[in-house]
């Protein structure tokens, strides 16, 4: 909310020396938030002028311009070329002398052109930052003004004021107008504050038709309760809006548009209370407000045809919609430089509604802004009455008694506080006149019964429901200066849980790794979802969006792989080509629907109860944290004396890995076949006999598809299952100071038979003497038979007593070679 000091100061005693930082201070104080700060750009010299001389001159180029003589207030004439031919002789205009500067920046200075030195420019609306407006000068008589000669300009049009723009949160949505902010300047200074309704005469209208039809209201709130309108005849629609309004809309950020919609906007921010003007004289019969009809269109201001909501509100006359109510008027009544008789609706709308309609159809605009954060129905009145007087006295109408009143007068529901209640949530000790005077400074109704309070709040502060809020109003208005700043201690035992450090491990042990973490968004299309299932290759149902941003892809992911992919599409396009990314994410993983059941959510502000909460939640996917890498292009690049060394299904082993390290678990590994994963080069990944993950080398087709190299590794662990198998226990190995004894073992195998199950069954049979055992070579070819391999691993013995002879370690090893023979027909190659 932009907030234009004049402005402010209407409705609020503001100092002499104001300065925009002193008001920002002011409404921080109160909680608001300080955005920025908004002046017109624009420095004088700017005087009134006056045309004594205009000289039309034809220029070779085809192009007329007029050289002119303009008084302004000095002791000669300055010469000034214009190209503008809306004015004569004798007409006032703003002349921008040099040493200006416009809005631009556009700096004004004597230059010669057209043959002449032109000693200063006449300025148009446009020029000067007052409107759109560029077909000719600005002219003093076409805004009914008559300055003298030489006046500073600046100060005249109003162009010397300065906004403050501050954040209005959701829950303080009176704050949208001078009448609100000026209310809460004044509760933070103490300075007097003069609401803008008092000044507003009162009017009264009847006999103007206005039906409420909301006979079923969705989740039981009625469309609308309060309408008022009223009629002013005979005003000239044609009329400029006057300086000082288009000056003060253009601080707060709206374009003037038409005197008629510019009074409109004014009284909106004025008082709060979004307005519409009708073209009288285009309204068939009266007004209502009812839901959209199945199928119903309306053709909205800005000439688009939309296709309504049985939940949208609509104003209707005889004829059908005229409005999108609460958010944007129909083209077929909108006011027009021709129109003479305007009726003016000042209305209330629900709030949940107007910001479902908004949202539906894409129309976010700043009455549907106040509308959705709630707008004091008590002022709708006076608001309609201040747009009678301005159009009377800017347009030249006359006001009707045409109108009707309706306003829900409704009580709002008084809250019991005792007083003692902000003291013992807040920290603070209040005394009970701070506690009551606050109250009441807002605008609410206070009774008191010794400790008891019965308060009724203001009718512009929907959002006081209970006592913590009105809690929250003390404590902001006596100040947040009055609260101490304590860090709190926190209790023994505490901490992050086993999950959270486990997650954190994995993540830095990755990016010290080399890895680059990326954050992407969870959504995918049916095609995605099918190619990559995610860690169980038999895949499932995907959740679906009920509302998508995006139509294309309105699944939840059951694979973080999808979107690593896409990362590394958008990066190999862009020439990075060697890529280690990797993402920490949740995945959707929906239960059975016979296991959904239905479940009813009561409508309104009933309480759904506990059962209703855990059947819901239990409806709800589960939502695994999976830990995803990617890895493409060359792990070491090609560098004098070095070959390139791509990665391949074995970095995407070396990931997986360091995620079963980092967690504190054994990892193994077993040949699978997976749908997305090359057949051969696809790994289950597993901690004792529960499967966690998945690594390999993608499909060809699917690195195709995506325009990338057709090697790609990849793994996706669920770090969920991860934590599960994390001993409670850690068993810490004794530093053995004797030394080890290392051979290597070459066995020959099938070519079916897994690398993995032939390791696992060497360490079984070399017993307790190995220390450690890898496999570092994988043969195939001459000195091994056809449909045959040779593994080759790397054994190191040790004992923790003693130190190994050669003869031992040897004992140890044909222990292996024997077991790998009984299980797999294995031979020692020789």
């Amino acid at each position: 909310m932009r907030v234009p000091l004049r402005w402010l100061g209407e409705s609020v005693d503001l100092p002499d020396d104001v300065s925009l930082e002193h008001v920002h201070a002011a409404l921080v104080s109160v909680g608001f938030e300080e955005e920025a700060v908004h002046a017109n750009d624009l420095t004088g010299p700017v005087v009134v002028g006056r045309v004594l001389e205009r000289v039309p001159e034809p220029q070779k180029n085809g192009k007329t311009i007029n050289w002119c003589q303009v008084d302004v207030g000095e002791s000669e004439p300055r010469g000034i070329v214009c190209g503008a031919h809306n004015f004569d002789v004798g007409d006032l205009v703003v002349v921008t002398l040099p040493g200006a500067v416009l809005p631009g920046p556009f700096p004004i200075a004597a230059r010669k052109t057209y043959g002449h030195v032109s000693d200063g420019m006449i300025a148009s609306a446009r020029e000067l930052g007052l409107g759109d407006e560029h077909d000719g000068i600005l002219r003093f008589a076409d805004l009914g003004m008559e300055p003298t000669v030489g006046q500073d300009a600046i100060a005249l049009l109003g162009l010397d004021d300065a906004a403050v723009e501050i954040n209005v949160t959701p829950d303080r949505g009176y704050a949208l107008s001078m009448r609100g902010v000026a209310r809460e300047y004044a509760h933070a200074t103490g300075a007097s504050f003069h609401d803008p309704v008092d000044r507003v005469a009162p009017r009264s209208g009847d006999g103007f038709s206005v039906t409420i039809d909301d006979q079923e209201p969705i989740r039981g709130r009625v469309g609308s309760s309060t309408f008022v309108t009223r009629v002013v005849r005979g005003i000239d629609a044609s009329l400029p809006t006057p300086a000082w309004m288009v000056s003060r809309l253009s601080l707060v950020g709206v374009r003037s548009i038409s005197l008629p919609v510019d009074i409109t906007n004014y009284v909106m921010f004025e008082l709060g209370q979004p307005l519409h003007g009708y073209d009288l004289a285009t309204v068939r019969g009266g007004l209502g407000v009812r839901r959209a009809a199945p199928g119903e269109t309306l053709t909205t201001l800005d000439d688009v045809t939309r296709k309504l909501h049985p939940e949208d509100l609509v104003i209707t006359d005889d004829d059908g919609p005229v409005g999108l109510a609460g958010v944007m008027g129909g083209a077929r009544t909108e006011i027009s430089p021709s129109t003479s008789d305007v009726l003016i609706e000042a209305a209330g709308f629900d709030q949940v509604s107007i910001a479902r309609t908004a949202r539906r159809h894409k129309l976010p605009s700043e009455a549907s802004r106040r509308f959705e954060r709630g707008v004091d129905p008590l002022v709708a009145e006076a608001a309609a009455n201040r747009a009678v007087e301005l159009l009377v006295e800017l347009a030249g109408g006359t006001a009707d008694t045409l109108g009707s009143t309706l306003v829900d007068t409704t009580p709002r529901p008084v809250v019991a506080m005792r007083v003692s209640r902000p003291t013992e949530l807040i920290g603070v000790e209040y005394s009970d006149a701070e506690v009551i005077d606050t109250l009441r400074a807002l605008g609410a109704t206070v009774d008191v019964d010794g400790e008891q309070l019965a308060v009724t709040p203001p009718t512009w502060r929907p959002d006081l429901t209970d006592d913590t809020t009105l809690v929250e109003e003390v404590a902001r208005i006596v100040g947040y200066d009055r609260i101490p700043s304590v860090l709190p201690v926190a209790p023994p035992g505490r901490g992050l849980t086993v999950h959270q450090r486990a997650l954190r491990r994995v993540a830095a042990a990755l990016a010290a790794d080399g890895l680059t973490e990326v954050v992407t968004a969870p959504f995918v299309s049916a095609a995605t979802a099918a190619a990559y299932p995610g860690i169980d290759a038999e895949g499932g149902p995907s959740v679906v969006l009920a509302n998508a941003l995006d139509s294309a892809q309105d699944l939840l992911r059951r694979s973080g792989l999808p979107a690593l992919v896409d990362v590394a599409r958008r990066n190999v396009s862009r020439g990075l080509v060697d890529l280690a990314v990797y993402e920490t994410s949740r995945v959707f993983l929906p239960v059975a629907d016979a296991e959904l059941g239905t479940t009813e959510v009561p409508v309104g502000a009933e309480h759904p109860g506990a059962e209703t909460l855990l059947a819901l939640d239990a409806a709800l996917p589960a939502q695994p944290f999976h830990v995803s890498a990617l890895l493409t292009g060359n792990r070491l690049v090609k560098q004098p004396g070095v070959l390139p060394q791509p990665f391949g299904i074995a970095d995407a082993l070396d990931v997986a890995r360091t995620v079963a390290w980092a967690a504190g678990v054994e990892l193994t590994v077993a040949q699978t076949t997976h749908p997305s994963l090359h057949p051969g080069r696809a790994a289950s990944l597993l901690v004792g006999d529960t499967v966690v993950g998945v690594a390999g080398e993608l499909l060809p087709e699917l690195t195709d598809a995506a325009d990338l190299p057709r090697v790609v590794a990849v793994v996706e662990i669920d770090l969920d299952a991860v934590v599960a198998a994390i001993p409670d226990a850690v068993h810490v190995a004794p530093i053995v100071s004797y030394p080890a004894a290392t051979q290597d073992l070459s066995l020959v195998v099938g070519v079916d038979v897994p690398a993995g199950a032939v390791l696992e069954v060497v360490r079984a049979g070399a017993g307790e003497l190995l220390e450690y055992a890898r496999l570092v070579d994988d043969y195939r070819g001459s000195g091994v038979d056809e449909g045959q391999k040779s593994l080759t691993f790397a054994l190191r013995f040790r004992a923790t007593d003693r130190t190994l002879t050669a003869a031992e370690a040897s004992v140890a090893r044909d222990g292996a070679v024997r077991r790998a023979g009984e299980r797999f027909g294995a031979t020692l190659r020789d």
